[in-house]
């Protein structure tokens, strides 16, 4: 590999010759500019051609941060799920862009990034008025977006390191997370009792009697249920991209799962099928068939964050305790924990990607039973008595 250094203007430039183009064949030079001394500029000219013979030279680039995010987001699209990557591309427009985009990407370091944290947990969007800075959580999760952009831009030969190793984003907080909210045994009924007419009832319930996400009762399609062996398969999902509704794949690997249903959730799914059946007859050639247990009116698929409004609204009407949607998937794993249902089971049934998340996640049950466990065992070990009698 050969190079030299050339005198321009008040200092010098270093050239290199690269191997010539694949496609074209023609001969290709990158220039490296603004060495003060010929003695420097030939110190950088030796190791340029050393990393060159190594494989670890990076050809200069005017592209700006926000010319390759455009890149980075095109092509990685087909590798992420439809929201996430609906969440990484919004976090840089809003919270990455506005403040670094025009800048060269090879000018970014960690100093940069250190500042774009702080201006972010103080400020929060650029957009906005002032006092309004994000929370921690929120810029470890752009820090993460960060992260994983200039690693790839490593990966793709565009940077020599990755400017976010050396940077510090805001840490976790020590705060403990806060105590799950979950209704009752009597709540739930009160609730499904109250509902027994409304349109979503047997959404209602199969969701706390199955702990399914939102997404994956609302992609279930006829053909995923066997309503003779009381099973639903779940293999999709229904998702809000851009607020507008997607089909997609279950959260993980472990989400695509087949669940058993009761008799309970089973003669209420009957029951809405034939609901189903008359509101298709009513709308007639208005009806669009996308053989989803659940939908719209028309046939459509229900759009999940209307849906959780619709759920919020009445549970405000019924005076219960105001719970989330995704509440309910809690509250049938605690009142499975609590009925003494294996750990192993309720995580095959939510569909955790290992049994860790799920203990994990409902500590606070667990650690409730240890007593239950305490005298069962101890009763093994003393007799039905107990005690040294």
């Amino acid at each position: 590999m050969r190079g030299s250094v050339v005198k321009r203007g008040n200092g010098y430039s270093v050239v290199v010759e690269l191997e010539r183009d694949p496609m074209t064949g023609k001969r290709r030079q990158k220039w490296h500019s603004g060495f003060l001394t010929k003695k420097a500029a030939q110190a950088a000219l030796a190791e340029l051609v050393n990393s060159i013979n190594n494989g670890g030279y990076v050809e200069p680039t005017r592209q700006t941060v926000a010319e390759f995010a455009a890149d980075w987001l095109a092509a990685i699209e087909p590798t992420l799920r439809p929201a996430t990557h609906y969440s990484y591309s919004r976090n840089l427009r809003l919270h990455v862009l506005p403040y670094v985009g025009s800048a060269r990407l090879t000018a970014i370091d960690a100093g940069t990034l250190n500042t774009l944290y702080a201006r972010l947990l103080a400020e929060g969007r650029k957009d906005q008025k002032a006092g309004e800075g994000l929370s921690p959580r929120s810029v470890r999760y752009v820090a993460t977006i960060v992260h994983r952009m200039f690693k790839d831009a490593v990966r793709w030969g565009r940077l020599t390191r990755n400017p976010a190793d050396a940077a510090d984003p805001p840490k976790a907080s020590a705060t403990p997370k806060p105590r799950m909210t979950t209704w009752t045994a009597k709540q739930l009924r009160t609730f499904l009792t109250a509902t027994v007419s409304d349109r979503h009832h047997a959404l209602y319930i199969l969701l706390v009697t199955t702990g399914m996400r939102r997404g994956e009762a609302l992609g279930l399609r006829w053909t995923d249920l066997d309503l003779d062996a009381g099973r639903a398969s779940i293999v999709q999902t229904v998702i809000a991209v851009h607020h507008k509704t997607q089909l997609g794949d279950p959260k993980t690997v472990k989400g695509t799962r087949t669940v058993d249903l009761d008799a309970d959730t089973v003669r209420a799914l009957r029951a809405h099928r034939t609901r189903q059946a008359g509101e298709r007859l009513q709308m007639g050639a208005g009806w669009t068939d996308h053989g989803l247990v659940f939908c719209h009116i028309t046939g459509a698929p229900l759009h999940p964050e209307r849906f959780t409004r619709t759920f919020v609204d009445r549970v405000r009407q019924l005076g219960l305790p105001l719970i989330r949607l995704h509440d309910l998937r809690h509250t049938w794993a605690t009142l499975a924990l609590e009925s003494g249902v294996h750990p192993k089971v309720v995580q095959e049934r939510l569909g955790h990607a290992n049994i860790s998340i799920t203990l994990d996640t409902y500590s606070h049950v667990t650690a409730g039973l240890q007593a239950d466990a305490a005298a069962k065992v101890a009763g093994v070990i003393f007799g039905a008595g107990g005690g040294d009698g």
